[in-house]
């Protein structure tokens, strides 16, 4: 018996349409006793996913809404259990009042993520595809959600279990010669199998190089606009978000502050802080803008160093530019092209694109650079890791199958092979959640929103 969760799923904001989602035992004689089809029938005789119109009431029979609702049936749901679902009228009130029905028959709140948790215990979906379902939620860009739903299809399970087969079938043969000599068994040869486990280590060595991508397709890079004042860093950002976030004027100084923004640069998604001009300056509030410019590039996994190409190059910029080379990744922008270029910058290793944020000139080139330095995975859609834990679990059976291969090179005994392949597949159960911890598997489902 599973006690009946009870959510809105969309959140308490207003909006066109609030969903009330239901999960468990009695979650269908719930909805069957607050929703009244307009056919005059028992909402219970509809079949499932059949969309039913008609009036939702409160514990008291009063009517709440009038409004869809829709039942199904164990073991055929998202959760594996019996659920139902209203699509309301999306008032705050009315699903605080619905919400309220449903505890008053047995119902509780359901925690977070805790219908996609239901669904993983079920056996509805692996622990990468439930995964997916909170990448999807959290996606900033079209890539990543065209990523999160092929994972959540079963793109990287199908891999993982292809793999895990044939380790199991390796491991269950020799057990069945171990454990039955009289038996007319095929003899075990650990060199037979050497090919599939150098075909499990090419697919997992694929799996793995695609992880550095996909955390930045799905948490995008910090980047840092780093410059003197009034090179033109806030113009800059204001030119590739597309409207005047930051205050512009001619005043050296004008941003005292950081202001940090999301946005698309040639199809990398940068969290972007622009930051107070470095220099030298007495004024309290100016210097601890400039100090939280200086810990905001410290922190940057891409620089953009901007000059103004309008006036000589400095020994500030000299400074600059050195610090932009240090960087994990830099970029050296002459800005205010427009103007004319009055001095170029020396020779340096990163590299240097000239652009006006006023024309728009040369902003394509800075993309084609950010694009060229961060590169998407040549991979299809769901065969890319985005998440730690699945990367680490990864490598974890990438290792444990490096070492059965050395051993299997070295002539081990088979027993000694079977020991590394058996911690090869402890390592991808994990990651689909074969043998996967109680607390890690609670501590994944804590990322999800209420009603997921």
């Amino acid at each position: 018996m599973s006690d009946t969760i009870a959510a809105i799923a969309t959140g308490m904001q207003v909006s066109a349409i609030g969903i009330l989602r239901l999960s468990g035992d009695m979650a269908i004689d719930i909805a069957n006793a607050l929703f009244r089809p307009a056919s005059g029938r028992e909402l219970s005789s509809y079949p499932d996913r059949k969309l039913v119109y008609g009036s939702l009431t409160d514990a008291g029979g009063q009517v709440i809404d009038i409004c869809l609702c829709t039942v199904s049936r164990a073991p055929n749901s998202y959760t594996g259990e019996n659920t139902a679902e209203f699509q309301c009228h999306g008032s705050p009130a009315v699903l605080r009042a619905a919400l309220d029905a449903v505890f008053a028959l047995g119902a509780r709140q359901a925690r977070a993520g805790e219908f996609t948790k239901r669904a993983f215990l079920n056996g509805r979906m692996d622990l990468t595809s439930a995964e997916a379902v909170a990448d999807i939620i959290d996606a900033e860009t079209a890539e990543a959600a065209k990523n999160a739903a092929g994972q959540l299809g079963g793109a990287i399970s199908r891999k993982i279990e292809a793999i895990y087969g044939t380790l199991t079938d390796i491991s269950s043969h020799y057990h069945a010669v171990l454990d039955y000599p009289d038996e007319d068994i095929e003899d075990f040869l650990m060199e037979r199998y050497a090919d599939d486990i150098a075909a499990a280590i090419a697919t997992l060595e694929k799996l793995a190089a695609s992880y550095a991508s996909g955390r930045i397709m799905q948490g995008g890079i910090t980047a840092a606009i780093v410059g003197r004042p009034n090179a033109g860093k806030s113009s800059l950002l204001n030119a590739l978000l597309g409207y005047d976030r930051a205050i512009v004027t001619d005043i050296p100084g004008t941003t005292r502050d950081t202001i940090e923004e999301k946005l698309r640069l040639g199809g990398v998604l940068l969290r972007m802080t622009d930051t107070a001009g470095l220099r030298d300056t007495t004024d309290e509030i100016e210097r601890l803008g400039v100090m939280r410019s200086r810990k905001a590039m410290e922190n940057a996994e891409l620089v953009i160093a901007v000059f103004d190409g309008s006036v000589g190059f400095t020994e500030d910029d000299e400074r600059l530019l050195n610090e932009a080379e240090r960087a994990p990744h830099g970029i050296a922008v002459i800005s205010k092209s427009d103007l004319g270029i009055a001095a170029h910058l020396p020779e340096t290793i990163i590299p240097t694109v000239e652009l006006s944020s006023v024309t728009g000139e040369g902003l394509d080139s800075l993309g084609e650079e950010v694009k060229r330095m961060f590169p998407m995975p040549d991979a299809p859609a769901g065969e890319i890791l985005t998440n730690a834990r699945q990367a680490e679990a990864v490598q974890r059976a990438l290792d444990a199958l490096y070492v059965s291969r050395r051993d299997i090179n070295s002539g081990c005994t088979p027993d000694i092979v079977l020991t590394e392949l058996e911690e090869a597949m402890s390592a991808l159960g994990e990651l689909t959640g074969r043998t996967v911890r109680e607390d890690v598997t609670n501590r994944i489902f804590e990322r999800f929103c209420v009603g997921k």
